[in-house]
């Protein structure tokens, strides 16, 4: 496999001064590299019994609707307030560099359902914890979380134990 890091692009700064964002638009924008991309996540995910995987806006819809196609699996989508059109639960979440908040419909998890929660990139964790637990009170079950990037010197996964995390890329910051 080719080393996926040369496609991702550093952009200082942004979205404010003291962060490093981590731009993975080279990689969409290759196909080969993005279907390998695809493929590693995939690889991790397969074998393990999912009903759903669940995409965090934005970037999460990417890497999640191309698993979700290639392992047959559902998805659900996880959207800004006022973005779905049905009723919602939402969960608010500090981030790195600020506060936000995130919704999924009411009947997208069941319970019981079996979900891995997918992102482009891993940093504080505090979205995908903030989205495992809406998972978890609409009775879903977290299987795992997959990332594309992990950014390890910020010690995410610490935030979404005990569950497994999955990252193809491994970032310092």
């Amino acid at each position: 496999m080719e080393d996926l890091r040369k496609y991702i692009r550093d952009i200082p700064n942004f979205p404010k001064e003291g962060i490093i964002f981590h731009d993975i638009t080279p990689l969409l924008q290759n196909a080969k590299a993005f279907g390998q991309a695809i493929d590693a996540m995939a690889d991790m995910i397969k074998g393990k019994s999912v009903n759903y995987l669940l995409g965090i806006e934005a970037r999460g819809f990417i890497f999640a609707s191309a698993l979700a196609y290639k392992l047959n699996l559902g998805l659900v989508i996880v959207r800004k307030p006022g973005k779905l059109p049905y009723k919602t639960y939402n969960a608010s979440y500090d981030l790195e560099y600020g506060k936000d908040m995130l919704e999924v419909h009411r009947d997208a998890i069941s319970d019981g359902s079996k979900v891995v929660l997918v992102d482009d990139l891993l940093a504080t964790g505090g979205t995908a914890a903030a989205v495992g637990n809406m998972v978890r009170r609409l009775g879903g079950e977290i299987v795992g979380y997959s990332f594309l990037v992990e950014l390890t010197e910020l010690n995410g996964r610490e935030k979404l134990k005990p569950y497994p995390v999955w990252s193809v890329l491994e970032f310092p910051i």
